[in-house]
């Protein structure tokens, strides 16, 4: 939910509430107000009784009125309790309705009278409907009012905000373009702004430096590198080596070999990370896979595995040298951590790649086995293969997940 319909719809329900309230506390001070002026009303017409009583010494003739009924009834003294209360007034065209009655009493010579005075509350009433129709009408339209103008101001006041988090959406930090700045009279978006702009501007300059790092440390370990596998082909050549020296060297050829690996795919790790290869291209899957295994074919031989493949029809557009790496990857990883007479069994449909081995008969932690330089004690690799695998994947927004069904390590690509 978003922030504005958020406070839209917090403000409307506290506001409606509010109104509820003090809807109900303005219809019951109106009702209260004239219900006193219908009392009075009634205490005016008990003193004109009482005057006309104490002037005549005889009670007042009794008229019929469309508003008001005055009864006269004999009483014992003492016996009535003066009252005001609500009943029901009678029409004699328009049958019952409401009213408001005044029970007091007088006395007439000897003799005690309870008097009974009714008037009719309808147009009473009818003003209190009026009233609080109008006074419902005004509130439904300020609530309208205050919808529209929150959605209108709202939707302007927050546009800075979509502006920065649309740039932000948009940037790369492989872009050399500038964030554009959002002109606005806020502060709180002005400071924004400024920060996420201040903020980019540092992701890029230490992007920039570290590629710079990464390429210059891995061109000068090219070098030295290259020099020592040179020196080591010079003296590998030379004669009169005893075998303890021979194996000296190899263990230095094997070493230099790895560490000339490692530069390789530490390289090639940062320019997938950064999305540096982006030569994308329309590839048959199929195809580079059964090229692959025929490749492999001497490899799968040395070690007496069983290559059982159902390869697929499946096309996919992304990098040719990605690709390449990531089944070689897997598949090597198959090879290298399997055992003698061991199985790989390959299966290529629309939806994913499965690449199955056997191996050790224990399953391996999914959570550690993506990380960098997560190896066996017993493995010869660098540990790379793997996160290369899992990087090239995300950049290209497909899944790589692993399982163990024993006896066989899966690994799956969902496309």
């Amino acid at each position: 939910m978003k922030l504005s319909e958020r406070y839209n719809r917090v403000n409307l329900i506290a506001t409606i509430v509010i109104m509820l309230i003090t809807g109900v506390i303005y219809y019951q001070a109106i009702s209260l107000i004239l219900t006193n002026q219908k009392d009075n009303s009634l205490k005016v017409e008990e003193q004109e009784v009482f005057d006309y009583v104490k002037l005549n010494h005889h009670l007042p003739q009794v008229f019929a009125s469309k508003d008001q009924q005055i009864t006269f009834i004999s009483a014992e003294p003492n016996s009535v309790k003066r009252e005001f209360f609500n009943t029901t007034y009678y029409r004699e065209k328009d049958g019952p309705e409401s009213g408001r009655g005044l029970v007091s009493s007088v006395k007439v010579g000897d003799r005690y009278y309870k008097i009974l005075i009714v008037e009719s509350k309808v147009e009473t009433e009818d003003l209190i409907q009026i009233i609080f129709g109008i006074t419902i009408g005004v509130i439904l339209l300020l609530l309208l009012v205050l919808v529209i103008t929150n959605r209108l101001i709202l939707s302007r006041l927050w546009q800075p905000f979509y502006s920065i988090l649309s740039e932000l959406k948009l940037f790369n930090v492989t872009d050399s373009r500038e964030m554009p700045s959002s002109n606005t009279t806020i502060d709180e978006f002005n400071e924004l702004q400024a920060e996420v702009t201040a903020m980019a501007e540092r992701v890029k300059k230490d992007y920039k430096d570290l590629k710079t790092f990464t390429e210059n440390a891995s061109h000068e370990l090219l070098t030295p590198i290259a020099v020592i596998n040179s020196k080591l082909d010079t003296l590998i050549q030379t004669e009169n080596f005893s075998e303890h020296q021979s194996k000296l060297l190899n263990d230095l050829y094997s070493a230099v070999s790895r560490l000339s690996r490692l530069n390789q795919s530490l390289l090639l790790l940062v320019k997938i990370e950064n999305k540096l290869l982006n030569d994308r291209q329309h590839l048959d899957l199929q195809e580079l896979i059964d090229d692959l295994l025929y490749q492999l074919e001497d490899i799968f031989n040395d070690k007496e595995i069983t290559v059982i493949s159902t390869i697929g029809e499946k096309e996919i557009d992304a990098s040719n040298y990605l690709i390449e790496i990531l089944l070689n990857n897997l598949i090597i990883n198959a090879v290298r951590h399997n055992r003698t007479n061991g199985e790989i069994i390959i299966s290529l449909t629309s939806q994913n790649l499965t690449i199955k081995n056997t191996g050790e008969q224990v399953a391996l932690n999914p959570e550690n086995i993506f990380t960098r330089f997560h190896k066996a004690s017993t493995s010869e690799g660098s540990g790379l293969g793997l996160t290369i695998s899992k990087q090239i994947c995300e950049s290209l927004g497909y899944q790589l997940v692993y399982s163990y069904e024993e006896p066989y390590h899966i690994f799956t690509v969902n496309f």
